[in-house]
């Protein structure tokens, strides 16, 4: 069993990395900086063809890759605060899965994982841009779902709340504080509490979801 993780060097990322090694899957990190198998950045389509056509096959496709984009309010940001983090965000997921799911179809079995996010849903104050990308990955991963259902690629996304990440650390206190309060268990998430989830989804112990998102959120879900 072969697999991709973008984001691996850090975070989310290289939790599920770790985690993945750990059931004897052969893990290739995908990163822009850090301490990464392939150093490219996914918002680059000739780059994430020319992986693709490096790396060959793999059964399961890890879109962890991310940015909180601008703190800021909804009337202070810019076009190119929205371009940068729709392009990572959004595009650069699309752009993995147009380069690795066609080899999972042709081989009949595959597993995508989408990182999407409870602001996502709920929508964060201050995080306009990154609550609407996270969004649109909910969406895309609910149309790719349908659209691969009989193919044997099984498609679903994550929705974490505040996890203990270095991204989390570029978050203003104050946005922070707020998305922690909102968490009935009054904690952060733990890396590894989110790579339990996504070893499994990763997995074919899941068989009858696709196009699902799947909490993780310490009760802060409210739909």
């Amino acid at each position: 069993m072969r697999a991709i993780v973008t984001g691996g060097a850090s975070g989310l990322g290289a939790a599920t990395a770790a985690r993945l090694r750990s059931d004897d899957v052969h893990v290739i990190t995908v990163d822009r900086t850090g301490d990464a198998d392939e150093m490219i950045d996914i918002t680059d389509g000739a780059a994430v063809s020319d992986l693709a056509a490096r790396v060959g096959a793999v059964d399961i496709l890890i879109n962890s890759a991310g940015v909180v984009g601008p703190n800021l309010p909804l009337l202070e940001t810019t076009a190119d605060d929205w371009r940068r983090t729709l392009e990572v965000n959004v595009l650069g997921t699309v752009a993995m899965m147009q380069a690795f799911a066609p080899g999972m179809i042709e081989r009949g079995w595959g597993r995508i994982v989408n990182f999407a996010s409870m602001a996502g849903k709920d929508g964060n104050p201050n995080l306009s841009v990154y609550s609407a990308s996270k969004a649109a990955v909910i969406a895309l991963t609910k149309s790719a779902g349908k659209e691969l259902a009989t193919t044997g690629v099984i498609v679903n996304a994550i929705a974490p709340a505040v996890i203990a990440t270095p991204m989390n650390d570029a978050t203003a206190p104050d946005v922070l504080a707020h998305i922690t309060s909102l968490i009935p268990m009054k904690r952060v998430g733990e890396a590894s509490e989110v790579a339990e989830l996504v070893a499994w989804l990763a997995s074919d112990r899941v068989s009858f979801s696709t196009g699902a998102v799947y909490d993780i959120s310490g009760g802060r879900a409210t739909y």
